[in-house]
């Protein structure tokens, strides 16, 4: 990915407190109907100051990001939230790693647990490392729907025993993911990942009666229209990926509530400027 998050308020709590076809198009409509509206979200950034959202933690300091090191280090760089992505191994452990496949060409789905190397950290101690701070989960939507649906559930039950479900934001590039979350686990705030949302209402309604409260699109496609439609939808607007500090400029001036940065200690810098 690459993505919005969510505003916190107050100081985080550690996780580690709490671990211890037509037929097609009614189905998806009926779901849609027993979805629970979303608790309010707990909108904690100053207006005109966006959350800092490190994108696979501390990345630039610890390429290629995504890994325990560069979740640690993200805090310290003044993110208050961290993006991460997440697969399912063969049996079912939730490894997080950008691509569906590693460096050597093998498949993350294919392979067990104890094959993956020991640089690449499961989802569990990876929110360890990120020590409080608010983590946007990327469910990612390579594979079969069956292993798909396994991710999710997987992916919510850790979630779920958090304790807390505010500190998290579940995002995908698919809707159908993500209207999945919200049916199995409407307490757990969830957001769409884009490029360009496209025409007329850029999918706002859509993305709005799902009970969804984020868009995460990417910085490029974003305008003050986009932002505008999407704060009087209820829906927060994330940029991702944002590196430059005079996109970073332009995004404040838009008004948008989370920035996605590989370099959250410049993007800090940035938004001092904004005080």
């Amino acid at each position: 990915m690459q993505g919005i998050l969510l505003p916190r308020s107050g100081s985080a709590t550690v996780f580690a407190r709490a671990l211890a076809s037509s037929t097609l198009s009614v189905t998806n409509d009926t779901r849609r109907s027993r979805m629970k509206p979303p608790r309010n979200p707990p909108y904690g950034n100053a207006p005109g100051r966006p959350l800092v959202i490190a994108h696979r933690g501390a990345s630039a300091v610890h390429p290629p990001g995504n890994t325990i090191a560069a979740f640690a280090a993200a805090g310290e760089l003044g993110a208050s939230w961290v993006e991460l992505d997440v697969h399912l191994s063969a049996d079912g452990a939730l490894v997080v790693h950008h691509d569906p496949v590693l460096a050597d060409g093998r498949a993350i789905g294919e392979l067990p647990a104890a094959e993956i190397p020991s640089w690449i950290p499961f989802l569990e101690p990876a929110l360890l490392a990120c020590n409080g701070l608010g983590v946007n989960v990327e469910i990612k939507s390579d594979g079969p729907p069956e292993l798909r649906d396994r991710l999710i559930d997987s992916v919510i039950g850790l979630l779920g025993r958090s304790g807390d479900p505010d500190r998290f934001l579940v995002t995908s590039f698919s809707m159908e993911i993500i209207d999945e979350v919200r049916v199995r686990a409407s307490d757990i705030p969830t957001g769409f990942l884009a490029v360009h949302l496209g025409s007329e209402d850029r999918g706002l309604s859509r993305i709005s009666s799902g009970g969804h409260v984020a868009i995460n699109p990417w910085f490029g496609g974003i305008d003050a229209e986009l932002v505008g439609a999407a704060h009087a939808a209820g829906i927060v607007v994330n940029a991702w990926t944002v590196d430059d500090p005079d996109v970073m400029r332009s995004l404040v001036e838009l008004g948008v509530d989370g920035i996605i940065t590989n370099v959250p200690d410049l993007c800090c810098s940035v938004l001092s400027e904004f005080a």
